[in-house]
Order: structure tokens, then sequence, then C-alpha cells
């Protein structure tokens, strides 16, 4: 059975906290806030964001928000690429085979109808905004995997066929969230040869401290090499691959926060999925979850000043944007969602889970139109800061009241519990 409360306590409660801060500090002293966040910790020629001083040439400035944004929050894009890596390679995992197929497919609805949503009523509701607004299409295609999965609970029961559907479905708007940040959103001009450094510290710690002790343990049950190399050296070969993979990452003009990602296909995993959120994963021993366990506690700090570092937004800030990027989560996704849905299975003929009705996904949609943690995170990489930023943030935060029109749909469409 899954630990759903332990999960979201984990992740989400001190992430809520956070914004709560910040939301309060922001209106109550606007001008204190942003002097906080964007406080120069160093100047430096290494990291930060890249600035430009008198005659020295090029320097970098690292502040508290670049400190969250780009290099802590890496740790926990990397967590979501362990689950999603796993999803995909592992036997049984939840993207493999014909099961995941119409999740994949309602995956796809469930961001066309978002960007179709923000983009059209962008130009027909607000046309001279348009060239303003138009770079946040991405924002509503985010699903916050926690918080959609304790409401689909609630909505559904623990039990129902569509939380698992849920779930798949926000496995792969995370895969696909990562690839648009990395695609759509570089966070500077593009230097792809920077990322030969990311490649080659991914292949490099892959061949000499993954593939070549098994290769030499081979035939060998009792795998002496591998075993020396995990209890003396443990995570660190793939924590110094990890910052150069970084590094490679800030300067390729890609978004550093991305920067761990190759490293997470290096390291050496399970062989056998138990499912996102299980409660065997804490029994796991191979050394990609033994990492995520090390990384638990540090993720829920840095998601803390993630919210606080990104949700002081001024009640005053809300606009277009807002509304763009909250008829984009709460029209386009379940629309999106519910007819991709349905062509994958009937006309395709791939089907639902036995138990899950073709209007359940009209409310798995509502439920997955929860975008906040990675909808606020494009948000702040889609626009400069200012007020069209800040407007676009105040629709992330807001997009929590899915859960009520989720709770409502549940009602309207007769939605069965199944609790076990």
């Amino acid at each position: 059975m899954y630990r759903v409360w332990n999960f979201v306590a984990s992740y989400s409660l001190l992430l809520i906290f956070g914004a709560v801060a910040a939301l309060i500090w922001a209106n109550i002293d606007p001008h204190g806030y942003h002097a906080f966040v964007d406080y120069p910790l160093l100047e430096n020629r290494w990291v930060g964001k890249l600035e430009y001083g008198d005659g020295d040439g090029s320097y970098r400035v690292l502040t508290l928000h670049y400190l969250v944004n780009d290099m802590l929050m890496a740790f926990f894009f990397a967590i979501a690429a362990k689950e999603v890596w796993e999803a995909v390679i592992l036997k049984n995992g939840a993207l493999r085979g014909r099961k995941a197929a119409t999740p994949l497919i309602a995956t796809l609805g469930g961001m066309m109808g978002p960007i179709a949503v923000y983009l059209g009523m962008a130009v027909l509701f607000w046309p001279m905004k348009f060239p303003e607004v138009a770079n946040g299409w991405a924002i509503p295609t985010a699903t916050d995997i926690a918080f959609s999965y304790l409401v689909g609970r609630i909505v559904f029961g623990a039990g129902h066929p569509a939380v698992r559907f849920l779930l798949l479905l926000a496995i792969a708007d995370d895969a696909a969230g990562l690839l648009i940040l990395a695609i759509f959103y570089p966070s500077g001009d593009l230097a792809p040869e920077w990322l030969l450094l990311s490649v080659g510290a991914a292949i490099t710690v892959y061949l000499l401290f993954n593939m070549l002790p098994r290769r030499l343990d081979r035939g060998n049950q009792l795998r002496p090499i591998s075993t020396w190399v995990r209890r003396y050296l443990s995570f660190w070969p793939y924590a110094i691959a990890g910052a150069a993979s970084w590094y490679g990452f800030q300067e390729s003009g890609l978004h550093p926060a991305l920067g761990l990602l190759p490293i997470v296909l290096a390291v050496p995993h399970a062989d056998h999925a138990f499912g996102m959120f299980a409660e065997a994963e804490q029994y796991l021993s191979d050394l990609l979850n033994d990492i995520e366990h090390k990384l638990k506690y540090p993720v829920e700090v840095i998601l803390f000043f993630f919210g606080l570092a990104n949700a002081g937004v001024e009640f005053s800030a809300m606009g277009a944007p807002t509304w763009l990027v909250l008829a984009g989560l709460l029209i386009g996704k379940p629309l999106g969602i519910a007819l991709f849905g349905w062509f994958a299975a009937g006309p395709m003929r791939l089907g639902l889970p036995v138990g899950m009705r073709t209007i359940d996904l009209v409310v798995v949609g509502c439920v997955a139109a929860i975008g906040f943690t990675v909808a606020l995170f494009v948000a702040s990489v889609a626009f400069e800061p200012g007020s069209i930023q800040d407007a676009a943030k105040m629709g992330a935060l807001m997009s929590f009241g899915a859960a009520l029109v989720s709770i409502i749909a549940g009602k309207l469409f007769r939605v069965e519990k199944q609790n076990i």
C-alpha cells in the first residue's frame, strides 16, 4: 500500500510553509522581501547569474534566488528524474508496455490542451499583451505529483484504478516538463559544446564505477570489486561527476537545475520497480535508492526555501497571465486529458484500467490541474522578474483551487470511492 501522507509530509508541507511565509512577507514588506531574495551572497567568475563589470570583464553574482532555483533545485529534479528513469527501464516499470499507452496519450492531451487554451485566450482577450505573455505557454502544462496524488486519493479512494492512472500520467508529465525546460527555456546564450563536459562526466563515472566493477566481478557471486567500490567510494564519484555536469549545464546556457540528470542515468539502480511511493522502496539498497534516501531531508529544506524565494507575490500583481495560467490548468488540462484519453481508450482500442470509466478521465484531468511546484518554477524561468512573472506565479499558486474543483467534479460525475 502506498504511503501518501509520508510522501506529502516529506516533500510538500515545508514547501507550503515557505510559500505562505513568502506571500505574507511580500505583502507586508515587499522591499524587504525582494532585498532578501536578491541579496548578493558572492561575486565571482564561476557560479551565479552572469553580470558585467566596469572593465574587469564578465563576472557572476550568486544570489539567494540563484542558489535555490539554479543550484539546490537540481537535487529536486534529480529525484524526479530518478522516478522517471526507473519507470522507463526497470522490470514492471510504470511507463513500460501496453498498460502505459493510454496514460501517455492522455498526458500528451494534458499538455496540448493547456497550451491551446493559454495561447488561444491570450490572442482572443489580450491581443495587445500577447508578445509579453506568450512565453508562459508551458506554465500550465505542469502537474504537481504529490498534491495531485493526495487529492486523487480523496476523490477516488486509495484503491481506485484512476489513482494509478493519475500516477502514470504525472510521471510522464514530469518527464515532458524536464524536456520542455531543457529545450525551450535556456538560461542564457547557448553554448552546446559545454554539454560535452556533462556527457563526459556521466560516461566516465558510469564506465569506471558502475560497468567496470560489474564486468570484473562476472562469474563471482561474492562480487568483491563491486562491494569494495560501494563500501569505500559510495556516492562520491557521482557527486564529483554531478558537480562537473552541473557546471557544464550552467555554461551551456541550459537551465542548470537540470544539471544532475545525466548523472542519474549513470548510477547503479534496482532491477525491479515497486511503483512510485511504494513502501518497499525504503528497503532497497541499490546506490540510486540510497542516494535518494540521503537526499530526502535536504530536499525538504530546499523546497521550503524554494517556496520562500519564489512565492513572494503581491496580491495586486494579478493580471492577464494569472487568468491565462489558471484557464490553461483548470480548462485545458481536463479537456485535453479527457479528449486524448477517450481517443486512446476508444478509437485506438487501448482501453482503460478495469473499473475505470471514460467519464473518470475528466475528474483525473481536474486533479492533474494542480500545477504548483513545477508551474511556479517554470513561471520563474519563463519571464524576467517583474509584474508579468508575478502575475504568472499567482496563477500557479491559485491552481490549488483545482482541488476543490476535483472534489465537486467527483460528486457531479458520481465517482464511487474504492478504498481497498
